[in-house]
């Protein structure tokens, strides 16, 4: 265990008792025998020693979630990132592949595959050509699939990055590298980072909220939006779509807002007085969660009524009122953003194509691209994209090789396509490039660290900085990699 992460980084030492070191720290009997071993004279002459507390019982614990200035002035001030969980595949949608196409049926070349480990198939699988019809749009003139024409209406906003890679193959590793920078489970997400690192702008809300949709959950559960070794304050809260966005939000039968409110009241002043005993962060976390979801019982109904909403914007986003959907999350993305929140994520589990794709892959756009297009829009028009970031994109790509018969692709590493919007980005590009059949990416390589440290330049911070001390080392979203993308930069 470590003892140091226990504590506020701002708190004063003394306020750690004895006995709670000797309990928690794994030195208990350890300790107990070196005083033996010492003397009398030592143990009473330390017995002595008393810790002067860091605060009295009754004062309030320091607000972990206040509003932080960053390394430099931000180009960001928000995130609304939509994670196509599963991976879409990048080309049949972004990524246009003539050779592809002309190669379909025939095995790819030997030397493309030296060294390269798929998912599932044989990687001697045949080549699979594109299954839609691809167009340029906008000013800028990319090139988008014939199941994006909402986002072809847009594409003149967005950053296209055709040059994705990343380490892993399998889903959960995947996500959790992509929302946390590793592979491993337990460190924290980027909306735990970007939360650590700004705090939050809404006292009524939760800073980091996540909204899932499609036909499951993300592969790597909840460490996708978890804060590891962060205080928990700074993980992400999952909103459900219908009834209480929190479960057991509401007051239980025979409780009112008055006796909730005394009953939190002395709940809060024996957290204090723990708090000032011991030190442990987790005690202030529960204490800021009590008091956020007393808030949220007032401010949370009013943000999930998406009914309130003129008519003109509903149908601009494909929202139907009470029905849960990736469209309802969109534009309660933008109503929280709205209201002070500062990191919206939201899960849509619905593109891992083995087979089946091209139905597949038209249900899937039907369902997200209209509401993806209507946010960008939206945030446009009530000026809010300039100092919000919105990402799109998923774990990785998906193979040019074929499975599943003739309509399946598995997954892919070595290219993929994201692409970025806002918040400092430059609009209207088309940044790097894979190779004729969208194997590797071959130009303006874009890793996952790479991309991290990108985003969190734009919401003002040098990734190598904002980092936290555990086991004995400083860690950062970065790890001991990642540069900024200056390209992608307005």
């Amino acid at each position: 265990m470590n003892c140091q992460d226990h504590l506020y980084r701002n708190a004063d030492p003394r306020a750690v008792a004895r006995r709670w070191f000797l309990r928690d720290c794994a030195v208990g009997l350890g300790g107990l025998a070196l005083a033996e071993l010492l003397g009398p004279a030592t143990a009473r002459a330390t017995d002595q020693v008393s810790p002067e507390p860091a605060s009295s019982p009754s004062a309030a614990p320091p607000d972990a979630l206040a509003p932080k200035a960053p390394h430099f002035a931000p180009r960001a001030k928000r995130v609304i990132f939509l994670f196509m969980a599963g991976a879409p595949s990048h080309l049949e949608l972004f990524d246009n592949k003539p050779q592809l196409a002309k190669f379909d049926g025939t095995l790819p070349p030997p030397e493309l595959l030296k060294g390269y480990r798929a998912a599932f198939i044989n990687p001697n699988s045949k080549l699979l050509g594109p299954k839609f019809k691809f167009a340029r749009h906008g000013r800028c003139g990319a090139e988008i699939s014939e199941l994006l024409p909402h986002l072809a209406g847009v594409v003149d906003e967005l950053a296209i990055v055709r040059s994705l890679t990343t380490d892993a193959f399998n889903h959960a590793p995947g996500q959790i590298l992509m929302n946390t920078g590793s592979q491993q489970f337990g460190r924290p997400s980027m909306g735990a980072w970007c939360m650590y690192g700004l705090g939050s702008e809404s006292r009524d809300l939760p800073g980091f909220v996540v909204f899932s949709s499609g036909s499951k959950g993300p592969s790597g559960g909840n460490s996708n939006w978890g804060s590891g070794f962060l205080p928990t304050v700074h993980q992400g809260v999952q909103f459900r779509t219908t009834g209480d966005p929190v479960l057991y939000l509401s007051n239980p039968p025979g409780v009112d807002d008055a006796l909730a409110r005394d009953t939190l009241d002395s709940i809060a002043a024996l957290n204090r007085s723990q708090l000032s005993a011991v030190g442990d962060p987790e005690i202030a976390t529960r204490t800021a969660a009590f008091e956020m979801a007393f808030r949220m019982q007032s401010s949370a109904p009013e943000l999930m009524d998406a009914a309130s909403e003129p008519q003109h914007v509903l149908d601009m986003y494909g929202v139907e009122p009470g029905k849960p959907s990736f469209a309802n999350n969109c534009l309660l993305a933008r109503r929280l953003v709205e209201r002070g929140v500062r990191y919206v994520q939201l899960f849509h589990e619905a593109w891992d194509q083995h087979g089946n794709l091209v139905a597949d892959l038209k249900k899937n756009c039907k369902n997200t691209d209209q509401a993806c297009a209507a946010l960008i829009k939206d945030l446009r028009q009530r000026g809010l994209l300039d100092d919000t970031l919105v990402i799109w994109g998923g774990e990785f790509g998906r193979t040019p090789m074929v499975q599943g018969g003739s309509d399946g692709r598995d997954h892919h590493p070595n290219a993929f396509t994201m692409w970025l919007a806002g918040g400092g980005i430059k609009p209207g590009i088309t940044w790097g490039e894979s190779d004729e059949l969208g194997f590797n990416a071959t130009r303006d390589v874009v890793h996952v660290h790479d991309l991290h440290a990108t985003i969190l330049h734009l919401l003002g911070f040098d990734h190598t900085r904002l980092t936290h001390r555990f086991q004995g080392r400083d860690f950062r979203l970065t790890d001991v990699h990642g540069q900024v993308v200056r390209g992608l930069l307005a």
